[in-house]
């Protein structure tokens, strides 16, 4: 029998913790806890954790502990930059592991979340007992100039127009530079940088999931403003990591338990992302959702992930 969504039970911990730099993340934690630690490890960056994302863990088993990374959900300052990059989040996790007095934890990352989730388990491989990865991004040249570069504009001409719209044509070669400087242009009438923001917004949400969804659609537009700015800031910058990326670190991993969900039709992230990290972690398991692509609201992606979680939970349990 396959694996059932869980209800969204109310957290028995929720704070802010202070991390410094000025920043304050938002951390919950629900579930059971005596049961395997895990942390959901949202995308964007800017995304935000939601109710939803406790409803893979069998509240009965797993400690579930969903936090909002610097700028973004409940955490503050909203939409902040300063002092925002990949290893502060890095180092946010670290801070937030070890105030909750954990080992080790199961990684569940989407999106940018498995960009985070694969750095700080290169960073912290003592700390990670497993990975379960979903819509898998690895922020390569490649990738940032598929989505923001005309690539995935070529299947979805109509809202790439929408994009490009606000931008004048000059400084469309650059997309995200000129995003950017608009979005933290202090000249800027907050009205328009709102505006700005529901634009990158809603080109990312057309091309997340494989058929239209009104549900996704708004969930991109409550946050926009965070999202279009973090996502602004960290692409611009190659997402803060390493030369060579992220694949050449996978070598030297242990060999947890890693599980990966991707999308056939995945327009926010092509599959070939998951398929080269599947490579190079050969260990992995790579499930294709033939009928899928990047929201984890898919009815296939979803199915997927709580497989992988049953299957994750088994391999624990068999190493205790």
């Amino acid at each position: 029998m396959s694996a059932r969504l869980f209800p969204p039970l109310k957290p028995w911990y929720q704070s802010h913790v202070e991390v410094g730099d000025g920043h304050r993340l938002y951390v919950e934690q629900s579930g059971c806890e005596d049961g395997w630690p895990v942390v959901v490890v949202h995308g964007g960056p800017g995304g935000g954790c939601a109710p939803s994302m406790r409803q893979y863990f069998d509240p009965s088993r797993w400690r579930i502990i969903l936090f909002d990374q610097r700028g973004a959900g409940l955490s503050t300052p909203m939409g902040g930059l300063e002092h925002n990059h990949t290893d502060a989040l890095v180092s946010d996790m670290e801070c937030l592991r070890q105030q909750l007095g954990i080992e080790r934890w199961t990684l569940f990352g989407g999106s940018w979340g498995v960009t985070l989730s694969l750095r700080y388990a290169q960073c912290h491989p003592e700390r990670v007992a497993a990975l379960v990865l979903r819509g898998v991004f690895l922020c390569r040249p490649q990738d940032l100039d598929w989505l923001y570069g005309g690539g995935a504009g070529r299947l979805q001409p109509e809202a790439w127009q929408a994009f490009n719209a606000p931008i004048p044509p000059a400084q469309r070669d650059d997309l995200v530079a000129a995003y950017l400087q608009r979005l933290t242009d202090p000249e800027v009438p907050e009205a328009e940088q709102l505006l700005l923001a529901q634009a990158w917004a809603a080109w990312e949400a057309t091309c997340a999931t494989l058929l239209p969804s009104t549900e996704v659609s708004e969930g991109f537009q409550q946050r926009a403003l965070a999202l279009a700015r973090l996502e602004a800031h960290y692409f611009r910058h190659g997402g803060f990591l390493p030369a060579d990326g992220l694949l050449a670190g996978c070598a030297a991993l242990p060999q947890w338990p890693v599980e990966i969900v991707h999308g056939r039709y995945d327009l926010v992230c092509p599959l070939d992302q998951a398929w080269a990290l599947h490579q190079a972690l050969p260990h992995s398991r790579l499930t294709v959702v033939a009928d899928g692509g990047h929201a984890s609201s898919e009815p296939g992606i979803q199915q997927a992930l709580l497989d992988a979680v049953v299957r994750v939970g088994a391999q624990l349990e068999s190493l205790q």
